[in-house]
């Protein structure tokens, strides 16, 4: 080969690894970005901030692909993007058309998903074969993973279940249940106390979408969760209020608890837990709307 052309080449793989590296550092940086957006005020303003950021995660993973800390962002950032300012909306626009409310619910499905697969990604980066394995026999691929690997897998498992909820009618989403129940419990082994309380929290939801149990068995596997997310959170968690009260006193018909719940989901003080500020006033603003309509939500 010509010394031309092998200096060309080096250049040229310098380049690239030159540019790996500086994604990277940029990877890092945004991936361990702290309070920014979840101790803000303002969530009108996050919702129509984040948006950018997620596209900036999907540029980055572009360039590279493997990155655990981008990786967990986008499941995490895609995850609560839809959860705080797409799912939440569905019934709110059922007020106004039918159809908007039907294609909010399709685009936070998506977005689920769309979560799900990146957090998958992060669990095959960090153990490869992982995802192979995992539908293989479940149990035995998550004894592969440790602490560390907490947040992917909370994220990952959130983001199927919360996807499985918006899909009742759907079997083969349904199907799904029994591998995000697998992966909850895994957490619950490894650190139950993740997001002080964001687990029993979740299981309220999941509880919630099962169809394999008589109403009485869920509602008591929900007041545990419950339960448990409050002792983990000190009540500081406005959503695990407003889950309970829409998961479990909502088909319940139980409007006294219902309405309790709410008004405390309402004293939850944000500025008690600044990290947390922003997801306060999400879940006390569907608190608000939840109280507004109880006319309509119980007989």
């Amino acid at each position: 080969m010509k010394p031309l052309v092998i200096i060309v080449l080096l250049v040229v793989a310098t380049g690239c690894s030159i540019k790996r590296m500086a994604v990277n550092q940029v990877g890092n940086a945004l991936a361990s970005g702290g309070t920014t957006f979840t101790s803000d005020d303002d969530p009108d303003l996050v919702a129509a901030a984040i948006p950018f950021g997620l596209k900036t995660y999907e540029s980055l993973l572009a360039e590279s692909p493997k990155h655990t800390g981008l990786l967990l962002a986008a499941a995490e950032g895609f995850t609560e993007y839809s959860y705080a300012f797409v799912d939440s909306r569905i019934d709110e626009a059922k007020d106004e058309n039918l159809g908007r409310a039907n294609a909010l619910r399709d685009r936070a499905r998506k977005l689920y998903l769309r979560a799900n697969r990146y957090g998958m990604r992060g669990l095959e980066a960090r153990h490869p074969g992982f995802g192979a394995a995992l539908d293989n026999d479940a149990d035995t691929a998550l004894q592969r993973v440790g602490k560390r690997d907490v947040p992917l897998l909370y994220w990952t498992a959130a983001s199927r279940g919360l996807a499985i909820s918006l899909s009742k009618n759907s079997p083969e989403m349904i199907a799904y249940l029994p591998l995000v129940e697998t992966i909850i419990r895994r957490v619950a082994q490894l650190d139950e106390g993740f997001g002080d309380g964001a687990v029993p929290e979740f299981l309220i939801t999941f509880e919630a979408a099962r169809t394999d149990l008589k109403a009485e068995e869920q509602q008591k596997l929900m007041r545990q969760h419950f339960d448990r997310a409050i002792e983990l959170s000190k009540g500081k968690r406005a959503g695990t209020y407003v889950s309970f009260a829409e998961n479990a006193c909502l088909p319940a018909q139980n409007a006294a608890e219902f309405k309790s719940m709410l008004e405390k989901a309402l004293a939850v003080d944000p500025d008690a837990d600044p990290d947390h500020r922003l997801a306060t006033l999400v879940a006390q603003r569907r608190a608000r709307w939840l109280l507004d309509h109880i006319a309509e939500l119980f007989l």
